[in-house]
């Protein structure tokens, strides 16, 4: 698996793809000038390092992303709990639940899932 932590730049950058795709890397360079105010080669650096990582594609100037909003968070989410829980979901549930309250609608949601991911 690689490295989907794209940081909050690579966030901006990939919010603008995704909400303009199909788009031209002609405009996609116009998009970064007046949102973020990046220069045409920070924009490609950054096009570049995101499509290495399987995010986005440019295919002959047109760029469209392999990977969703919520693919790449759960990918994130993945690389968290490997990396910092030992890959242990429970671990990571008891430490984020420390600091983060659960609602009624949030547990009932979370006993769904349980029920119908468990094992038989």
């Amino acid at each position: 698996m690689g490295n989907f932590n794209i940081g909050e730049r690579g966030m901006l950058f990939a919010e603008i793809i995704w909400s303009n795709e199909p788009v031209t890397s002609k405009r996609l360079t116009e998009l970064c000038q007046e949102r973020l105010n990046w220069k045409r080669t920070t924009t490609y650096t950054m096009l570049k390092s995101l499509c290495d990582k399987g995010i986005f594609k440019n295919d002959r100037g047109i760029v469209t992303s392999l990977l969703t909003r919520e693919e790449i968070g759960a990918l994130k989410g993945t690389e968290i709990v490997k990396e910092d829980f030992d890959g242990s979901l429970p671990r990571f549930l008891t430490a984020f639940t420390r600091r983060n309250k659960l609602s009624s609608k949030d547990i009932d949601e979370l006993q769904k899932l349980i029920d119908n991911y468990k094992e038989e």
